[in-house]
């Protein structure tokens, strides 16, 4: 959440207003306890910074992040232990919010072959259906870049609610991210929105983030031609036919 949440559209509100709902339903009283949320979309769309801000909105006392990132190099069996470590801490917790970043690494999913760890899918399932003891609360949000895998895989029915995270696709979305961020002159957010007016987009947030942190290191009078040319390179903007 270091650069926080731009919200550049519709979309982005929609995910967010569902979130809330459901965070009332993981707060309240009736029910099993237990609200797991999924967020899924394209790489770079900003999946995690949504699950990171709706786990901050929550406010629940215990937040724990389960990440591939600390369990580089574990072994199957060393992954579920901690996995399961973190449910079990989460069950201290009167009220408890767990995020599941990157599900599809976490479970070892390669697209060649496909490969991924049966043992880590299995107890990953196990601990998304299992109630917390009574009286406890427990919110799960999970973020995935491949929900075809994992319905494949059997897990999409395993949660609440599955929101779709989308990627910026109108000039006017461009447009509120460049004013957001500074990057460009009010002048020049204009010329490249009126440029971008006949062309098809479709780009993730955190990618163009990217793009832009690019564009401040470079002269004034060349930034807005290389961004525009940046953008149609990679194919996140398209003419229209």
């Amino acid at each position: 959440l270091a650069g926080g949440i731009i919200n550049w559209g519709e979309p982005v509100q929609q995910v967010l207003n569902d979130g809330q709902l459901l965070l009332q339903q993981a707060a309240g009283k009736d029910g099993s306890g237990l609200v797991s949320i999924m967020l899924e979309g394209a790489p770079n769309a900003g999946k995690t910074a949504l699950a990171a801000q709706l786990a901050t909105n929550s406010g629940f006392p215990f937040v724990k992040i389960c990440s591939p990132d600390d369990m580089v190099g574990f072994t199957e069996a060393a992954k579920c232990m901690q996995i399961r470590k973190i449910f079990d801490d989460a069950y201290r917790s009167e009220m408890s919010c767990i995020l599941v970043d990157n599900i599809e690494r976490l479970i070892d999913y390669g697209p060649i072959g496909p490969r991924y760890s049966n043992l880590t899918l299995q107890a990953l399932l196990v601990l998304l259906k299992k109630a917390p003891p009574k009286g406890k609360r427990l919110l799960v949000i999970c973020t995935t870049s491949r929900r075809e895998v994992l319905d494949q895989m059997e897990m999409i029915p395993a949660f609440t609610d599955v929101l779709h995270v989308s990627n910026l696709s109108t000039a006017a979305h461009m447009s509120r991210v460049l004013e957001k961020t500074n990057a460009f002159n009010s002048n020049e957010v204009k010329n490249i929105v009126s440029k971008l007016g006949n062309h098809s987009i479709c780009i993730g947030i955190k990618k163009l983030l990217g793009l832009l942190d690019m564009m401040k290191q470079m002269e004034a009078q060349h930034r807005v031609i290389r961004f525009l040319s940046k953008l149609e390179e990679e194919g996140f903007a398209t003419p229209r036919i």
